[in-house]
């Protein structure tokens, strides 16, 4: 059997009267690109939140590579490998393309972005940089200043400073979100080439990106897993069509 990476047992959480996940289990294989697909109001940021380490769950476990990480901070999460992309909080305007992602390394290195003056000039920091960003297509624009970027070259900007930190597990939110056809079909072609070599966690409204990237699909309805398996698996689940799938296609059509 395929070692598992993550492993979310039993996972919990409430706001008030609201049981935003509702004593989840997943477990994903090395290697496995998986989504999680629901309404809105299902609970996917509340999960990909709390395997991020950004909200505590109110019981269950999350294991990461053999370890338990249910209670660590999310800085020692993505010691371990673990990282959650197109929730960055400190990208600098001002700064180039290549600077952020730089940052990036320093910081997963333990350092402060207080020492940025240094990630300009070490090779140390700067080559993994400009790896991470010729990955997601932005070689070119390394040295434009983050505030010239368009809303697309953002969030492939994003992804170079998640994959800078030398991860084995991406978490995804949305990567495709406000993004126009020819924008979404690069990003595809990304995310295809990505998991190749790592494993990725996706929560993405685009189905049609979703049924062609993933190889499983967990699908979550107030907080509750009513169904994963294979793309065709979930496709055909009459339960899932109900819920979801028969509002989505509806939606698109």
């Amino acid at each position: 059997m395929t070692e598992a990476l993550l492993r979310v047992e039993g996972l919990s959480k409430r706001f008030g009267g609201i049981v935003a996940s509702d004593d989840i289990n997943l477990l994903i294989p090395l290697g496995e690109l998986h989504a999680i697909i629901g309404p809105n109001g299902a609970g996917k940021s509340t999960l990909i939140g709390q395997l991020a380490g950004e909200l505590a769950p109110d019981s269950g476990r999350i294991g990461f590579g053999g370890h338990d990480i249910t209670a660590l901070p999310t800085y020692r999460r993505s010691q371990l490998g673990l990282a959650r992309s197109f929730q960055i909080t400190s990208l600098f305007p001002d700064f180039t393309v290549l600077d952020n992602v730089a940052l990036a390394v320093q910081a997963h290195a333990g350092h402060s972005f207080h020492f940025w003056r240094p990630a300009r000039s070490e090779d140390a920091l700067r080559a993994p940089a400009r790896a991470a960003l010729a990955r997601v297509g932005l070689a070119e624009r390394s040295d434009v200043l983050v505030s010239r970027l368009s809303h697309g070259e953002h969030r492939q900007l994003e992804l170079a400073m998640a994959l800078a930190t030398s991860p084995r597990m991406l978490l995804l939110d949305e990567p495709m979100a406000g993004m126009g056809p020819d924008e979404s079909a690069g990003r595809g072609k990304t995310l295809r080439e990505l998991k190749r070599d790592l494993t990725i966690l996706l929560i993405e409204h685009d189905m049609e990106a979703v049924f062609a990237l993933a190889d499983r699909i967990t699908v979550l309805v107030y907080g509750r897993t009513i169904a994963s398996g294979t793309p065709e698996a979930i496709r055909a689940n009459a339960e899932v069509r109900q819920a979801y799938l028969g509002e989505q296609e509806a939606v698109d059509g």
